[in-house]
C-alpha cells in the first residue's frame, strides 16, 4: 500500500447532506477570522467539529436472514413494548420497541434493519423535546418507514430532538432497501425507534452502545418471549 493510500484511507468519508454546512462555516470562519484572528481558531474548531458530525464510515453488516440491525449509533434508551405510531399502521397492541439515542457526537447517518420493501414512509411534524425523554415518540417530529419481508414488518422512526430541526429521508415507498443500507440522516442530535413482530426476543439492554450497520438489535428466528439478555457493565 502506498502512503497516499495510507493517507486517504485515515480520513473518514463526509456525507454529501455535510458538504453545505461544512461550507457555511469554513467561509463564516474566514470572513469572522478577517477582523478577529482569535475567532478564527474558534471558528476553525467549529469547522472541524462540523466534518466529524457529518462522517459517514464505511460498515461491515451481518446478512444472515432473520437478523435485525442497529439502525444507527448511540445509547439503548429504551427495551420494551410500546404502541407504535399510528401512521406505520402496524396495529394498536404495543410491540417490543428498541429506542436508540444518538448525542451530537454520534454518526447520524441512518441504515435499514433489515433487507426488504419499503411500504410505508409517513412524515408527521411535531415539538423538538430532549430525544431521551419518552414521550418524544409521541409529541416529537418524526418520519417512520416500514420495512416488509415477506411475513415480517418492521417499524423505524426517525425522531427529531432538542436540537435537531431536520430529518432527511433517502427512501421512498415502493423502493427495495438491503440490511445496513443508508436510508436517512437527522440533524443534529436525536432517535431512532424500531418496533418488531410480537415475539420477538431483544440482544440488547438499556444502556449499551450500539453500531448503526453492525450491532444486531434481534434475531427473528428466536421466539422465546420470556428471554432477556444477560448484561455485565465493567
Amino acid at each position: 500500500m502506498s502512503l497516499v493510500d495510507s493517507v486517504t484511507k485515515a480520513f473518514v468519508p463526509i456525507h454529501r447532506e455535510g458538504w453545505p454546512f461544512i461550507a457555511i462555516s469554513l467561509v463564516a470562519t474566514l470572513v469572522i477570522g478577517w477582523f478577529a484572528d482569535p475567532l478564527f481558531w474558534i471558528g476553525l474548531i467549529v469547522t472541524a467539529w462540523v466534518c466529524y458530525f457529518f462522517r459517514d464510515p464505511p460498515r461491515v453488516t451481518p446478512v444472515t436472514e432473520g437478523l435485525v440491525i442497529s439502525p444507527a449509533d448511540g445509547v439503548v434508551s429504551h427495551v420494551g413494548p410500546a404502541r407504535p405510531p399510528a401512521e406505520l399502521e402496524l396495529g394498536g397492541e404495543p410491540l417490543l420497541r428498541v429506542s436508540i439515542f444518538m448525542n451530537v457526537f454520534n454518526c447520524h447517518v441512518n441504515r435499514a434493519p433489515m433487507s426488504g420493501k419499503v411500504t410505508r414512509v409517513a412524515y408527521r411534524a411535531g415539538k423538538f423535546l430532549n430525544a431521551e425523554l419518552d414521550k418524544a415518540s409521541e409529541d416529537n417530529e418524526r418520519n417512520g418507514l416500514v420495512i416488509e419481508n415477506g411475513d415480517t414488518r418492521i417499524g423505524v422512526v426517525q425522531i427529531a430532538g432538542l436540537v435537531a430541526r431536520r430529518i432527511v429521508c433517502f427512501v421512498r415507498e415502493g423502493e427495495t432497501v438491503a440490511g445496513g443500507e443508508r436510508f436517512g440522516l437527522i440533524r443534529f442530535g436525536s432517535r431512532l425507534d424500531v418496533y418488531f413482530p410480537e415475539g420477538t426476543v431483544p440482544k440488547v439492554a438499556l444502556g449499551q452502545t450500539m453500531i448503526a450497520g453492525e450491532t444486531v438489535l434481534a434475531d427473528l428466528r428466536e421466539t422465546n418471549p420470556t428471554a432477556q439478555p444477560l448484561t455485565r457493565v465493567s
